[in-house]
């Protein structure tokens, strides 16, 4: 099995050959937290536990982006879509809002959720198919709307 970090430490020591100080910088930030849950843990991460390190970390971007935005620091918001593009590349393919609007439509027929309440079931046989290749927000929206017909 190809696992995800030894390609994410290939890429850093091409990084460091390459003198992409910018890039060599985020991949040591992805591995010294993949390191940390190791280390916590006890365990060697796989791909699907290594993609959740990933999306979180994509996630707390995102946050920032629109923090700083809204605080009009478009320096900070470069800054911080440079290392979205570093962590996006570690990411399976991204899925096509098609596919997402497909995917939350079978979802919801196979939980048989009819109203806003049953969005836990839907969302729950949603995470682990797109984790990491969707914005669990906007996918969130798409099964609000789904649900609200």
């Amino acid at each position: 099995m190809d696992l995800l970090t030894d390609r994410i430490k290939d890429d850093m020591k091409a990084s460091m050959k390459g003198g992409a100080k910018a890039r060599l910088g985020v991949i040591r930030l992805i591995l010294a937290a993949i390191k940390q849950i190791e280390v916590d843990e006890r365990i060697q991460l796989d791909n699907d536990r290594t993609i959740q390190v990933l999306d979180k970390m994509l996630k707390q971007r995102r946050e920032s982006i629109r923090q700083f935005a809204d605080a009009g620091r478009q320096d900070l918001v470069a800054i911080e879509e440079a290392e979205v593009l570093v962590i996006q590349d570690f990411m399976p393919l991204a899925l096509s809002e098609a596919e997402v609007d497909v995917m939350v439509s079978e979802a919801v027929l196979e939980s048989g959720a009819e109203s806003l309440k049953d969005m836990g079931k839907v969302m729950a046989l949603l995470k682990a198919k797109m984790q990491g290749r969707a914005d669990m927000s906007v996918v969130s929206l798409k099964i609000k709307a789904a649900l609200a017909v």
